[in-house]
């Protein structure tokens, strides 16, 4: 990637005008999507049973591994290897059959909630993952209301039906009572937990009969219609009759199958199997594709761009520093939103109104990269990042536009990162600087000059303890956390003038985050209550609104 000097002519997203594409059939071809979840609710585990359905990988990992089993391809990062979870947003693009399928995997642990709130402004579909026996999570929960602020569609699968769980009635209600979403189940279970025995197709009235695949290997899918006498052999009559009698009051009393109402995200299809013995992933591969929306108009300054628009643009929702610790490398990951982006074109940086030559862009694969030479809407691609491009950033061809930013969430734990070791200030710094970047976490300032430790703002503690480790292993800098005792975090929406005409306020500290915005911290939300009733006029905000043509500053 290179910075060009500004020409009269303006940059085009074709270098052979004589090259000719089907760009509405590369568009309908492809699929983006993420999976939302609680911890524990197996999201890992069913990222890579698709990847071993698409073909991607040979064989699936585990997410805890034993012996010399493999470790999840979406987890890279050593500390997720060490601790068995996913602490990072990684972008796996594979082929399945005649689609191109871009699966964000997001982190399921709670503490990276903000991580996956921006991964889903690339994404144009949700799977929600839901534990049999657990039902909905509080974190599902959560993740849910940012694809209801977006109207991404969300498709279900409730996971783990070999073990002892709900009634799928109850599940389903509770996902109607409790989100509001009316459900539409596509295959039905027979029994649960021991008594398992597979499940029915709605639309096609077969019964894929339930077996344990060998880890880590595909399963072996068998089809017996529901009629076939073979199947009195395998199922017993009262768990089949129970399972019918479901289904029929389903076909009376429950909403039918729009996908209108599905692409709105008011009508969510809903899958049952089990993703660790790999029953009833591929059908519900084949029948979320079916469903799935194509890559959609998305809103910008230049209001709703169509994929179908000739000229490229994409924005940047994501940033990661050291995916391959060997070359200190930084990649920015671009959600491709209209016309083809190719390897060596040059693009307007909508925030700095520079042309930057993009030369060797990326397809990603968790940790492991390749040169791409083309992407389509839908596409995730990773660019080098030598400091050029932060979090929202708009990168276009044409006429210009910049797609809506993607704002910060309150965090809830705040410490001083303190460096002990004033020789080792440099890589203490770049690290820093570089973290904030990719949005690893929230740092603010003491609006005092004079103290220079940067405050880590976070919304799990596990947060912090990544940037330190991070800072160790990657930049060689030892750090210590100072906690600081607040708990709750508002920005002022006026900005530094409204806080001056309040004049001294009590029972909070003032700081300022990486754009000089003034941010008021409090211990506890009583502390916040009290300062809106001694100034009704002064008005807080819990996301920070997102900032355009502005350099955050650096440490």
């Amino acid at each position: 990637m290179s910075l060009v000097n500004p020409s009269p002519e303006k940059p085009s997203s074709f270098k052979d005008e004589s090259l000719t594409f089907d760009l509405a059939k590369e568009i309908s071809r492809r699929r983006n999507f993420a999976i939302i979840s609680h911890p524990d609710a197996g999201k890992t585990t069913l990222t890579e049973k698709l990847l071993l359905y698409g073909g991607a990988i040979q064989q699936a990992g585990a997410v805890k591994a034993r012996g010399e089993q493999r470790k999840v391809t979406s987890d890279w990062m050593e500390l997720e290897k060490q601790r068995g979870i996913s602490i990072t947003s990684t972008v796996l693009q594979f082929d399945y059959l005649q689609t191109k399928i871009n699966l964000l995997d997001t982190p399921g642990h709670q503490d990276f909630s903000e991580d996956t709130y921006r991964t889903l402004a690339a994404a144009d579909n949700a799977v929600m993952l839901e534990d049999a026996a657990k039902g909905l999570e509080p974190q599902t929960r959560k993740l849910f209301e940012v694809c209801r602020m977006r109207n991404i569609p969300i498709f279900t699968f409730i996971n783990k039906m070999d073990r002892p769980g709900q009634e799928p009635l109850a599940l389903l209600d509770e996902i109607e009572a409790e989100l509001g979403l009316s459900t539409w189940a596509v295959n039905w279970p027979i029994g649960s937990g021991e008594q398992f025995r597979g499940v029915i197709e709605r639309k096609t009235r077969d019964v894929i009969l339930f077996t344990r695949a060998e880890r880590g290997r595909q399963s072996e899918e068998r089809h017996l219609k529901i009629d076939d006498p073979l199947l009195k052999d395998f199922v017993e009559k009262e768990l089949l009759d129970k399972a019918l009698e479901e289904l029929e009051l389903l076909e009376e009393v429950g909403p039918e199958r729009d996908l209108e109402l599905i692409h709105a995200g008011k009508l969510t299809p809903v899958f049952f199997g089990s993703a660790m013995t790999n029953f009833g992933v591929r059908p519900f591969l084949d029948s979320f594709l079916a469903m799935a929306q194509a890559p959609v108009a998305r809103n910008s300054s230049d209001g709703l761009v169509d994929p179908l628009r000739k000229e490229f643009s994409g924005f940047v929702f994501k940033l990661q520093a050291n995916m391959d610790p060997r070359h200190r490398d930084r990649v920015a990951f671009v959600r491709v939103c209209s016309g083809r982006f190719e390897k060596d074109m040059t693009v307007r940086h909508a925030r700095t109104g520079k042309l930057i030559r993009l030369s060797r862009p990326q397809k990603l694969f968790g940790q492991d990269r390749s040169v791409v030479d083309d992407a389509f809407p839908g596409d995730v691609i990773g660019l080098n990042n030598p400091g050029m491009f932060s979090i929202g950033d708009t990168l276009y061809t044409g006429p210009r536009l910049e797609y809506e930013g993607i704002p910060c969430f309150s965090p809830e734990i705040f410490s001083w990162l303190r460096n002990p070791n004033p020789s080792a200030f440099k890589n203490f710094r770049k690290g820093v600087n570089e973290l904030r970047e990719e949005g690893a976490v929230q740092i603010l300032y003491d609006i005092d000059q004079s103290k220079r430790d940067p405050i880590l703002a976070a919304v799990g503690q596990l947060q912090l303890e990544v940037v330190q480790h991070r800072l160790e292993n990657e930049y060689g800098v030892a750090t210590r956390l100072e906690p600081m005792g607040y708990q709750v975090a508002r920005w002022v929406s006026g900005g530094w003038s409204e806080l001056e005409t309040i004049g001294r306020i009590f029972n909070c500290k003032t700081v300022q985050d990486a754009w000089s915005r003034p941010v008021l911290l409090f211990k506890n939300d009583w502390n916040l209550g009290q300062l809106n009733e001694d100034h009704p006029g002064l008005e807080l905000s819990a996301v920070a609104p997102v900032v355009s043509g502005v350099d955050p500053i650096s440490l």
